[in-house]
């Protein structure tokens, strides 16, 4: 099989698995807080096992200060993911995700506190077009089947976790030569540490299910779906990995309908749209232009009139 083709393969398993975490999540019943602890535990536990295959538990792999910043991103990664599955709980699955995806911008502003990037006019063109969609989506949130404080937070949510992930994803850019298994790796055991604490035991009457959802949610949607992506993305051009990376809420707003029940109604859906219109314009840097065809022809009729 092309390398590049096995690539685009791997990229849209690890999307199509991303997309389905938010029923997982719902169906375990638990604190968003049990549940990241849990996700760690068992993503460690199958990262560990991939890392030592792969002959990345050796010395020299990584320095003390590389491991340091790994585990600070680790930090924003598990409030990242707290704060997700958090939302799902007030906002839907596909309103939550898709508020998460929000993500591009905050790299942008991070970008211009951090690295002293600038703020060009197409930027702030595409950020205002997701600052629209958001309003729709909050503006959703008083409809009569939502309560709108709830509703709301949950929302509020989602963008913290969208700018924690943020956080996490500029450390982990800076870490140049380290595998990104065992960067993942870490993050899970500072994850296991942080939230051990919160960590539940789900009550015996339920237990074998409510186990076979967090183990799926640990190694299927940690462990497997970080290995492909991280392998995809080794493959494939990065225009290509921006590209697949939607089909990441699609799927969520897919599985939030016809699995759990929840449309999008009007409002949400173009709050939706633009959302996601201005985060690929973002990814992809698109360039919004104002047309100016029609003044010439006008001019021309004009000029037409007056003969």
């Amino acid at each position: 099989m092309h390398l590049k083709t096995r690539g685009t393969l791997e990229m849209t398993a690890a999307m199509l698995i991303s997309g389905t975490v938010g029923w997982f999540v719902l169906a375990a019943d638990q604190p968003a807080a049990a549940v990241v602890f849990w996700r760690c535990l068992f993503g460690a536990l199958a990262l560990l096992l991939a890392c030592a295959g792969l002959g990345l538990l050796r010395r020299g792999r990584i320095s003390w200060r590389q491991a340091l910043a790994a585990a600070v991103g680790g930090v924003a990664l598990v409030l990242n993911w707290v704060l997700l599955f958090s939302a799902y709980g007030h906002a839907s699955i596909a309103v939550s995700t898709v508020v998460y995806h929000t993500q591009p911008f905050m790299l942008v502003g991070l970008g211009m506190l951090l690295f002293a990037e600038k703020m060009t006019a197409n930027k702030a063109g595409w950020l205002l077009a997701a600052f629209a969609g958001m309003l729709l989506i909050v503006m959703a949130g008083s409809s009569a089947d939502a309560v709108a404080g709830d509703y709301r937070l949950g929302v509020l949510m989602a963008l913290g976790a969208a700018f924690f992930y943020a956080i996490a994803a500029v450390i982990t850019k800076r870490l140049h030569g380290v595998a990104p298994q065992l960067i993942v790796l870490i993050q899970m055991l500072v994850g296991v540490g942080l939230l051990a604490p919160f960590a539940q035991v789900p009550g015996l009457t339920r237990a074998p299910a409510t186990w076979a959802w967090l183990a799926t949610i640990g190694i299927v949607h940690t462990g497997l779906m970080s290995t492909l992506l991280y392998s995809a993305i080794q493959k494939i051009p990065t225009s290509l990995v921006g590209a697949l990376s939607f089909i990441y809420p699609v799927v969520a707003i897919l599985v939030d309908w016809l699995a759990l029940g929840h449309p999008l109604g009007v409002l949400q859906l173009a709050g939706s749209g633009l959302i996601l219109l201005a985060a690929a314009g973002m990814t992809f840097g698109w360039t919004l232009r104002i047309t100016t065809a029609a003044r010439p022809i006008a001019g021309k009729a004009s000029s037409h009139r007056g003969r």
